[in-house]
């Protein structure tokens, strides 16, 4: 197993930058199947993820950020685009006896083997770098089981059922999280953006502390928790320090060198790129300059990683994407100059 103790440090020793977007969508295009058909299926999903890592150089491997794995794994009705993201129907409980009969799914329910597959063969076939697994965290995935504007009314009013359900949540993606371990990935990309409803108290009081539980229980030498929260838009930062996660993924709503002052420095901190106003709708050159000033706004901070705000989506340009690879090269060649 690679020591990820080691693979920060050299990050950290390095003045060029490296890049690790969350980006697997493209990929799903270049093997020529549905975005249904990669969530669903764990082998489409590795073809998919082996076709990206073939074609770009991204620093490590990522897969889907699907955030509705979880919430079907309790239950939830999903609703499966053809070619989009899945989303989650309606709510699964809405007051404290639902909640107190839900019962923690195992590792066999619904599509969580068809994950644990994909994250398999993608460590199988892929030696050189790391790869990273993804989940959701337990505030996002309590509000997608009991409606998130509901469940943020629950966390003040009705503390002991949003205890309960987050308690509940927390044990089954511990539990997730470590088969994941298992499977030989070196880290996993958890996604709270829900949290960046809150204000840092909030976030801290119904998200952190229970996201501190799953990464003492996870994290170590050989396995790192990238904490991802697009939600936060400067005000919960700190909140997310909290976790002790070494790695900290942000999105485009935040500003990212004030973000990087408030980590540690011997964090990581990745972001920021607009995976939509950019990485999708931008033109090439539109995409390169602001790569590149990005990575001239952060060159004091060695921590800093490359990468997309959030999920680059399906329907992204390829041009796009070299562009994006082309202003890392760019700028790398310049710090060698």
């Amino acid at each position: 197993m690679e020591n990820m103790d080691i693979w920060i440090q050299d990050i950290l020793d390095n003045r060029q930058r490296i890049a690790i977007p969350i980006m697997t969508h493209p990929g799903i295009e270049l093997v020529g199947k549905t975005v249904y058909e990669a969530v669903t299926d764990g082998r489409v999903h590795y073809e998919a993820i082996k076709a990206l890592n073939d074609k770009y150089p991204a620093a490590a491997c990522s897969v889907i950020m699907d955030l509705t794995v979880e919430a079907e794994a309790f239950g939830a009705t999903i609703d499966f685009p053809k070619d989009d993201i899945p989303t989650v129907v309606g709510r699964l409980v809405s007051d404290f006896e639902s909640v107190e009969k839900l019962e923690i799914p195992d590792m066999m329910s619904a599509r969580i083997p068809q994950y644990l597959l994909a994250n398999r063969l993608a460590v199988e076939n892929i030696t050189d770098k790391p790869v990273f697994g993804g989940m959701i965290g337990p505030f996002s995935l309590s509000g997608r089981l009991y409606d998130m504007s509901e469940f943020l009314m629950s966390c003040y009013c009705e503390p002991e059922t949003a205890e309960l359900l987050l308690s509940k949540c927390t044990t089954f993606l511990t539990n997730y999280c470590l088969e994941l371990k298992k499977q030989g990935i070196q880290g996993v990309v958890l996604a709270e953006p829900a949290a960046g409803l809150m204000s840092n108290d909030g976030c801290c009081e119904f998200s952190s502390r229970y996201i501190k539980k799953i990464v003492d229980a996870v994290q170590d030498e050989t396995f790192i928790v990238i904490l991802h929260n697009c939600g936060n838009a400067g005000h919960c930062t700190d909140a997310m320090v909290k976790t002790g996660s070494k790695a900290y993924h942000f999105g485009n709503n935040i500003d990212m060198v004030e973000a990087l002052k408030e980590c540690p420095d011997n964090r990581l901190v990745m972001g920021n790129i607009d995976p939509v106003s950019l990485f999708q709708q931008a033109s090439p050159m539109e995409l390169e300059n602001a790569v590149i000033k990005l990575l001239k706004e952060t060159a004091n901070y060695r921590n800093f990683i490359l990468s997309s705000g959030c999920d680059v989506p399906p329907h992204t340009s390829h041009v796009n994407i070299e562009a994006f690879y082309g202003a890392l090269d760019k700028y790398n060649r310049t710090v060698i100059q």
